[in-house]
């Protein structure tokens, strides 16, 4: 049974058991909306965290009693992160959130970092937790009031949910007497929320500014552990969304015979949080910033056409994203490692092919070296299409190789038959490169001749830097 299979038999089970401020804390100006809120049927608990022990519980402000806002040393004039978990089989917060605050600490070290816990309502079965964001999310609304109602600026509020905790954070978003500042959702939860309207669910409307991270789409919609459409100003896929690397049942085995039986939820939760360790690392890695690309498809990025930063184009991923608004959901992709920092260089290499044979060629095996002023990333697999025409695809280097002087292209072999009754062969005169990270464009020619013989299971083909500058096709009608 698949990923995806194993978390769909866990929530249908669940779906039929369903049935039947200063550095120095300051005292904030009343205000007689105050007394006259009733906030006895709040159930949530707002545990502020601190730098020296990021998992403990220390302090919890409670709405209403503005001697928590002392006793807790919130700073009114700090920003504050509200973190919301999803969904909790065991009951128990994940170690996830304790590394996400650490992390919030280290890049605003005098930031109010407020955790959300709403255990009880979210360790029910799937349904009932997930019907339970519209309770959860008005406690979050309230207590957001009651801030604001203290003369706390909203501005300064950044909401981060993940999973069921996202729509969480948007269903607070809708019921906040102004918006906050900024929500950021994790990989929002699918099921009973893909259909949902916007009143149930994370939308652009629920603040200033939404942003998104799609990491788990994989399955029909609805059934999807993370929504698959659009729900912020600016929505990003990495890796299209739907699957994470290092997150295979292959992977998920080798921790298992490593660490141990405990990595086994790494299974059904791999991807599904990858959302957040990738917020994480845009936290901790400020010197390693990924970038997304806006694009219609994820197909349309894997053939490298998307990698264009003009008219914001382009993004940073998480903490430092710029907060581009527009009428339209704004649907972005990049490429990622499987470990932090995931930060990858994404390169276009675009191709005319020729042969004097009439064939195309499916998904044919590729190796790709690249050789730059400062590093070099040797054998780089890619699959692409082989035909008589211009083949355009994207391939991406973990390191950082400066820029890009050289480059081996090697077609494999597909078959231990592939040259019993003849070899395939393409001509290649030159090959156009587009950096995502630098912009740059470059040509580049075959280092021998004024063609490059690529044979399949032959001999790497070497093509150096052209002295060219690649013209548009405006200016290149204009010759």
């Amino acid at each position: 049974m698949g990923t995806e299979g194993f978390w769909l038999l866990v929530i249908g089970f669940s779906l039929i058991a369903s049935e039947p401020i200063s550095n120095s804390t300051e005292v904030f100006a009343r205000n007689s909306t105050e007394l006259t809120v009733d906030y006895s049927d709040i159930e949530s608990k707002f545990s502020i965290r601190n730098p020296e022990f990021p998992d403990e519980d220390l302090c919890y402000l409670v709405p209403g009693q503005r001697d928590s806002i002392l006793e807790c040393n919130f700073k009114n004039d700090s920003q504050t992160f509200l973190i919301i978990h999803g969904w909790s089989v065991a009951g128990l917060l994940e170690s996830w959130v304790y590394k996400l605050v650490s992390a919030l600490f280290e890049r605003e070290p005098s930031a109010n970092v407020i955790v959300v816990d709403w255990l009880d309502r979210a360790s029910k079965h799937y349904p009932t937790s997930a019907e339970n964001t519209g309770l959860v999310g008005a406690d979050v609304a309230k207590f957001v009031n009651w801030l604001e109602e203290l003369d706390y600026p909203l501005e300064k509020v950044h909401l981060l949910g993940y999973s069921l905790g996202a729509h969480v954070a948007g269903v607070a978003g809708n019921l906040t007497n102004n918006k906050v500042n900024r929500i950021t959702g994790l990989d929002p939860a699918g099921p009973s929320f893909e259909n949902a309207d916007n009143l149930r669910r994370l939308s652009p409307d629920d603040a200033t500014f939404v942003d998104v991270l799609h990491t788990n789409t994989r399955g029909s919609p609805d059934l999807s552990i993370g929504i698959q459409r659009p729900v912020g100003h600016v929505d990003i896929y990495p890796n299209g969304g739907t699957f994470q690397p290092g997150c295979s049942i292959q992977h998920t085995m080798k921790l298992i015979a490593t660490n141990g039986i405990y990595n086994m939820d790494q299974i059904i939760k791999c991807s599904h949080e990858r959302s957040i360790h990738l917020f994480i690392d845009s936290l901790v890695n400020r010197a390693y910033q990924s970038w997304a690309y806006r694009c219609s498809s994820k197909d349309a990025f894997n053939k490298g056409l998307c990698l264009s930063c003009r008219k914001n184009r382009c993004n940073k991923l998480g903490y430092s994203i710029n907060k581009i608004r527009s009428t339209r959901s704004t649907k972005m992709y990049l490429k990622t490692r499987e470990m932090m920092p995931f930060k990858v260089f994404h390169y276009q290499i675009k191709v005319h092919l020729f042969s004097d044979k009439n064939m195309t060629l499916l998904e044919q095996p590729m190796k790709v070296s690249l050789f730059g002023t400062t590093d070099e990333r040797d054998d780089i697999s890619v699959t692409v299409m082989s035909t008589n025409s211009t083949v355009s695809f994207l391939l991406t280097s973990d390191k950082d190789i400066g820029e890009l002087l050289m480059l081996n292209l090697h077609w494999e072999k597909d078959s231990y038959l592939y040259g019993f009754f003849s070899t395939n062969q393409f001509m290649i005169r030159r090959m156009r490169i587009k950096s995502g990270e630098t912009q740059s464009r470059l040509i580049f020619r075959p280092k021998e001749g004024e063609f490059g013989s690529l044979v399949q299971g032959g001999d790497a083909v070497v093509f150096v830097k052209s002295s060219e500058t690649p013209q548009s096709r405006r200016q290149q009608s204009l010759i």
